[in-house]
C-alpha cells in the first residue's frame, strides 16, 4: 500500500483529497501542529518555527503532497498578515527540503498547490501555464511559493504544481461566502460584475491532485480550473439558480468593497481567465465542467 503524506491535510482541500485517496486504497498521513490520530490517517507534528519533523514522517512516505500555508481571505491584510501568508508557505517547503535532504527516504514525487493569482488581473484574455507573472501582492505571494516547490527538483524528485482557482465546495471557502446572500433572496457581485471567475469543483481538483501522484508524465505546472469561466456576475446568478431562489442581484460598489477590505479586494476583485487545455491533454477528464450542475451537485450534498 502506498502512503501519501500530506501537508495542511484538515483544510478544505486537504480533507477531502485525503478522503479520495483512502478510497482509492492509499495510505494517507498528514503533518499537524498536534499528532493526534485522526480515524484512518496517521498524524506526524511538526514544528516550523522550531524547524522539527516527526521521526517517521518523511521516511515513510511514497508521496508528498503541500497544501500548508495560511488563508488568503481569513484576515486582513495587514503588513503582519502578508508576512504570514507569504512565511507559511516558504517556510513550510523549506523545511520539507531540508529533511528531504538529510533523510533516507523512498519519496517518489512532490506536489505543491499554487494559485492562479500568479497571472495576475488578465481581463478576459486567456492564460495558460506559459504565461508572463502578473502584477499586485498575490501574484508576488505565488511566484516565491513555486519557487520553494520546484526547489524539490535539486534532489531529483518530480516535481508539480498546481495553480488553484476558486474552489467549489458545501464546506467552506470562497463559494459559501458568496452564496449566504443569495440564501437570504438576494445575489451580491461585485463592482460590474464583468470581471472573470475561474473555477473548479473540489473533487475535480482533487483528482488532478491524484492524477498528479499517479502519472509520471506530470510534472511542471497545471491549471487546476474547470472548462468554463464564467463572470463573476454569472456566478452569482447561477447560484441563485443552483439553489432555486430568485435572480435578484445588486451590485457592490468596487469603492465600497476596497473600503471594507482594503487589498484583500484583490482576492474577489481580480479577472482571471485560466485555461484548463494543458490538464486536459494529459487525458485528465472533468467530472463536473459547467458551472450550474457543479453546483447542483454540491448543494445536493448539504440535504
Amino acid at each position: 500500500m502506498q502512503k501519501v503524506l500530506i501537508t495542511g491535510g484538515s483544510g478544505l482541500i486537504g480533507s477531502r483529497l485525503s478522503e479520495l485517496l483512502i478510497d482509492k486504497g492509499y495510505k494517507v498521513s498528514h503533518l499537524s501542529r498536534s499528532n493526534r490520530k485522526k480515524n484512518d490517517i496517521e498524524v506526524y507534528q511538526w514544528d516550523i518555527e522550531k524547524g522539527i519533523i516527526e521521526e517517521g514522517a518523511i521516511d515513510t512516505a511514497d508521496y508528498i503532497v503541500h497544501l500548508a500555508g495560511a488563508g488568503v481571505a481569513d484576515k486582513r491584510w495587514t503588513e503582519e498578515r502578508k508576512k504570514e501568508i507569504i512565511d507559511s508557505r516558504i517556510d513550510t517547503a523549506n523545511l520539507l527540503y531540508e529533511y528531504l535532504q538529510k533523510t533516507p527516504h523512498k519519496v517518489k514525487a512532490f506536489i505543491g498547490s499554487s494559485g492562479i493569482s500568479y497571472y495576475g488581473d488578465s481581463g478576459k484574455e486567456i492564460k495558460t501555464e506559459s504565461a508572463s507573472k502578473g502584477t499586485g501582492f498575490l501574484s508576488d505571494v505565488t511566484e516565491v511559493w513555486e519557487r520553494s516547490t520546484f526547489q524539490m527538483k535539486k534532489l531529483k524528485l518530480r516535481t508539480v504544481a498546481i495553480r488553484t482557482g476558486l474552489v467549489l465546495s458545501q464546506k467552506d471557502g470562497v463559494l459559501t461566502k458568496l452564496a449566504l446572500p443569495v440564501k437570504f433572496g438576494i445575489g451580491n457581485y461585485f463592482g460590474d460584475g464583468q470581471h472573470i471567475y475561474s473555477w473548479i469543483h473540489i473533487d475535480d481538483l482533487c483528482n488532478i491532485y491524484i492524477k498528479a501522484i499517479e502519472d509520471e508524465s506530470m510534472e511542471g505546472i497545471y491549471n487546476g480550473v474547470a472548462p468554463n469561466p464564467v463572470t463573476n456576475k454569472d456566478f452569482v446568478l447561477t447560484i441563485a439558480k443552483a439553489l432555486g431562489r430568485p435572480k435578484i442581484s445588486i451590485p457592490v460598489p468596487e469603492f465600497a468593497l476596497r473600503l471594507a477590505l482594503g487589498e484583500m479586494a484583490d482576492a474577489v476583485m481580480e479577472g482571471i481567465c485560466v485555461s484548463s487545455e494543458k490538464i486536459e491533454g494529459e487525458g485528465f477528464v472533468f467530472e463536473h465542467p459547467k458551472l450550474l450542475a457543479a453546483l447542483k451537485d454540491i448543494y445536493k450534498r448539504e440535504v
